[in-house]
């Protein structure tokens, strides 16, 4: 599928946002340099509510902010969650000291960003609530509501939760009105045609031109049955029978009802998938209250469609009827008649920081030893170029992390990992060890946690920051020091995270290679790690025999066996980075 896109696809989030900016200054701002905007007209003195997500889903996040909507948003990369620190800022800027409430969808990813967003707020004596939104009832069981993914339905959520901020009412009663509202709330989706992510040769997942597949979610996860193409009453039929049964829907109850179009769907046919839904409401005698059929959440050019459906009681209705106005949604008489605050050279100007920020991290890197043959360990100069040269590494594996996730994931792994090692390789060219080697790698770790968004970020940042962190003051690493790290790290990722060996995540590798540095924690800097990159290797193969327990691989059950981890597969790729450099020995030869 031909995109429209700049030559460095790594700033696209940036400039679409910047675009956004330009074009609706009149309603928003941007908070610092975060790639977060606020919503300028918001009431004060009332609960703040703070939506977000990953890019690549317009209009959903940003068309979401307004009057009687959101007050702010943290847009995270492609696909992936907004890191910890934007969250964080972007709650911080809206905080009117009632309290803030963060809605978002059930993801791993999210779920850990938000979470780690929260605490920094919390730090700062600022109340936080959330709610997850998991109306997808094609992505998991009944009795598995909590691991359900958030998907359309997110817009009838966010609307009634920006109501009852507004209404003025205190933080724990939101919490509760939205909360009924997400209960009440449900999806079921089809995807007819595969959408692509901007850096990406090959769509999301592939589907024959006469297939289809039911339940299928945003980000291309797989869903319930994959079928030969069928006409639209036969894909209405079916997916309203789904969500009778699951809401037990009856004659009577009222409804509010969203058609919503996934990228590349006309509005032709989103029409004619209402009309034969109507159909059968009309039948049952289910009551309408209100309808929307528009393309809200959408997965850049998928094709198909979903239908999300809340039921409404009284209590309900009071909320979903409050007025409300964004550039992209809109109920009641609310038109929203803000004055520019900000000039159009304002936005401009932070759009050229933002690409000349991205031409400094993608400069060249020259990787340098402190002498020829193996080293014995690793002082601050060395230790910074191996993470330099691991960092070149990776945005070098780039395509082959995204073939690997796109099997049994959303394809956007490759992308997570590289543009963090971007951040990486700029932070440290400006740095020199300061005399402590761990110095070095605790501000890698946080230059990937701050940048990567999704579960990556915050899983990959603490691989190197977590066991960095609070260690003593260093000039040199050896064997020993490293196993004590990397143990630090893994603690770090599965108390985070909660994976263990066999999940199929990451955990996978590094258990593995912990362990092999801690047996050979008295053995050479080389021996050791040789030890380490077998056993992360032996990790990854064994994670094709693995079912997934964790992120958006877990809906696949049985499918996800015979492919690998790529969270595994980059954690024995950095290790294996660590050798080279130790040994001299590139890929390409010697250093």
């Amino acid at each position: 599928m031909k995109k429209i896109l700049n030559a460095d696809v790594s700033n696209v989030v940036e400039e679409m946002l910047q675009g956004y900016l330009l074009a609706y200054r009149r309603y928003y701002k941007r908070v610092g340099d975060y790639n977060a905007i606020v919503y300028r007209g918001h009431r004060k003195d009332k609960v703040a509510l703070v939506i977000g997500g990953g890019s690549g889903h317009e209009p959903m996040f940003s068309g979401f902010c307004g009057a009687g909507l959101a007050d702010g948003v943290a847009c995270g990369n492609i696909c992936a969650s907004p890191n910890p620190e934007l969250v964080r800022a972007a709650g911080a800027a809206v905080d009117q000291g009632r309290g803030v409430l963060f809605v978002y969808g059930c993801y791993a990813g999210d779920n850990l960003n938000f979470d780690m967003g929260e605490e920094l707020l919390q730090a700062e004596g600022i109340r936080t609530a959330h709610v997850r939104v998991w109306d997808d009832l094609a992505s998991a069981p009944r009795d598995r509501i909590s691991d359900r993914r958030g998907i359309a339905g997110d817009v009838f959520v966010i609307k009634v939760a920006g109501a009852a901020c507004d209404a003025g009412l205190d933080l724990d009663e939101v919490v509760r009105i939205t909360e009924k509202a997400r209960d009440r709330l449900n999806t079921i989706g089809v995807a007819t045609y595969p959408g692509t992510l901007p850096g990406n040769d090959k769509p999301t997942f592939e589907l024959a031109g006469d297939e289809m597949e039911f339940g299928m979610g945003i980000h291309g996860e797989p869903g319930i049955e994959r079928t030969k193409m069928q006409t639209a009453e036969q894909m209405v039929d079916r997916m309203y029978h789904e969500l009778k049964a699951e809401m037990e829907l009856k004659a009577g109850d009222e409804i509010a009802v969203l058609v919503n179009g996934l990228g590349s769907t006309p509005l032709l046919e989103l029409n004619l998938v209402y009309y034969d839904l109507y159909q059968h409401l009309k039948k049952d005698g289910i009551l309408v209250y209100d309808s929307e059929v528009k393309t809200y959440c959408t997965s850049m050019e998928m094709g198909g469609f979903s239908i999300s459906v809340l039921k409404l009681d009284e209590e309900l209705k009071q909320y979903y009827d409050m007025p409300c106005y964004s550039p992209y949604y809109a109920k009641g008489s609310y038109a929203g008649d803000l004055q520019a605050e900000a000039e159009e050279t304002d936005v401009q100007a932070e759009a050229e920081e933002t690409k000349e920020d991205a031409e400094q991290g993608a400069e060249e890197t020259v990787i340098r030893r402190s002498g020829d043959g193996v080293l014995e360990e690793l002082g601050c100069e060395d230790a910074r170029n191996m993470l330099l040269y691991i960092a070149d590494k990776i945005i070098a594996q780039k395509p082959y992390l995204t073939e690997i996730d796109s099997a049994i994931g959303d394809g956007d792994h490759g992308i997570g990992m590289a543009g963090g090692m971007r951040r990486v390789k700029k932070k440290l060219m400006t740095m020199q060890g300061e005399g402590n080697v761990y110095r070095l790698f605790e501000a890698a770790g946080t230059e990937m946690l701050m940048s990567m968004g999704g579960a990556s970020g915050v899983i990959f940042g603490s691989l190197y920051l977590a066991g960095a962190k609070g260690a003593q003051a260093g000039p040199v690493l050896g064997a020993a020091d490293l196993a004590r790290m990397e143990r630090k790290s893994l603690e770090a990722i599965q108390e985070r995270g909660k994976a263990q060996k066999g999940d199929k995540t990451m955990v996978d590798a590094l258990l593995p290679a912990v362990e092999a540095l801690e047996a050979n924690r008295e053995s050479s800097l080389l021996e050791a790690l040789k030890a380490a990159e077998a056993a992360a290797y032996q990790g990854v193969e064994d994670t094709k025999q693995y079912t997934a327990k964790f992120g958006r691989a877990k809906s696949l059950m049985e499918r996800a066996i015979g492919h690998q981890d790529a969270g595994a597969t980059s954690v024995w790729l950095i290790f294996q980075g660590m050798r080279e450099f130790v040994e001299g020995i590139s890929e390409n030869g010697a250093f």
